[in-house]
C-alpha cells in the first residue's frame, strides 16, 4: 500500500506576523517556516502504518515554491521514502487549487491512501481533504482521532471525537483521511535519518504542466493585525471591581 501525504509550508506559530506597509499581505521578509502541526501528525501516522506492516511507502507532496524544498527534506528525515515538489510561484495557493494539484498527482500513481491534516494553521480553511475527496469521487474520513487499517478487507476505520463522545466510521481504500490534534505525538528527526534525507528523491513539477485552472478562487480584499492588548487594572476588592466593569460597559 502507498500513502500519500501533503504538507504545508506555513508561518512558524511562535513568530509575529507583520503585514506589509500597504496592508494586503503579510511581511514575509523575517518569516521562520516550519510543517503545518496537523501535517506532522499525518505524516507520523503514515509512517506508523507503514511501521505496522499496512504499507510499503509514504510519499510527502508538498505545493509552493523551491524553498519549499526544506519542509519536504524535514518530512524525508522523518521517515518518508520520497518526495514530490508541485512547483507554484504564485504567492496565493487556495482550498480550491491545492486540492486540484494533489488530485492530478495522486492520478499519477496507484496510492491507497492519502492522510492530511485537517486544516493549516495560516488559513484554518479545512477544506482540501475534503474537497480532494470530492474530486477523486473516493470516500472520506474527517477529524481521526485513530486509524486502524484492514488489508485484508481494503478499508480503514477511524475514529473521531464528536459532541456526544466517540463516532467511528468504516471507509473502503482508496480513501482521503484528514487528522485531528490527539491521533499521535510525531517523532523528532535523528541525525543519521537527517543525513539520509539529503540523499533521498525529491521530484520536482510545475504546477502548470499539470493542465488545471491555477487561479484561486478566494480573493483577499485587506489584513488587518488584532489590536494590541490594553493593560490590566488592579482593583483592591469585588466592589471596586464590579464599579469598574460597569463603568467600562461590560456589566
Amino acid at each position: 500500500m502507498k500513502i500519500l501525504v501533503p504538507i504545508k509550508r506555513v508561518p512558524d506559530y511562535q513568530s509575529k506576523v507583520k503585514l506589509t506597509a500597504s496592508g494586503d499581505s503579510i511581511d514575509h521578509s523575517t518569516t521562520k517556516w516550519i510543517i503545518n502541526p496537523f501535517d506532522e501528525i499525518a505524516l507520523e501516522e503514515a509512517l506508523r502504518i507503514k511501521e505496522r506492516g499496512c504499507a510499503n511507502e509514504v510519499v510527502a507532496i508538498s505545493i509552493g515554491p523551491l524553498e519549499v524544498e526544506a519542509q519536504l527534506r524535514s518530512a524525508l528525515a522523518m521517515g518518508a521514502d520520497s518526495a514530490i515538489l508541485a512547483k507554484v510561484d504564485q504567492n496565493e495557493i487556495d482550498s480550491a487549487v491545492a486540492a486540484s494539484i494533489l488530485a492530478e498527482i495522486w492520478k499519477r500513481s496507484e496510492y491507497s491512501l492519502a492522510i492530511i491534516g485537517k486544516q493549516a494553521i495560516d488559513s484554518d480553511a479545512s477544506q482540501t481533504p475534503q474537497l480532494l475527496a470530492a474530486k477523486l469521487g473516493l470516500p472520506s474520513a474527517a477529524y481521526a482521532s485513530k486509524v486502524t487499517i484492514n488489508q485484508e478487507k481494503k478499508q480503514a476505520e477511524v475514529t473521531r471525537e464528536i459532541d456526544g463522545g466517540l463516532e467511528t466510521v468504516l471507509v473502503k481504500l482508496p480513501a482521503i483521511i484528514s487528522v485531528d490534534l490527539r491521533l499521535n505525538e510525531p517523532r523528532y528527526a535523528s541525525l543519521p535519518n537527517i543525513m539520509k534525507a539529503k540523499k533521498k528523491p525529491l521530484e520536482i513539477i510545475a504546477a502548470e504542466t499539470l493542465n488545471i485552472n491555477l487561479k484561486p478562487l478566494i480573493k483577499i480584499h485587506k489584513l488587518v493585525a488584532p489590536e494590541k492588548r490594553k493593560t490590566g487594572k488592579r482593583v483592591e476588592n469585588a466592589k471596586e471591581l464590579i464599579n469598574y466593569l460597569k463603568s467600562e460597559k461590560i456589566l
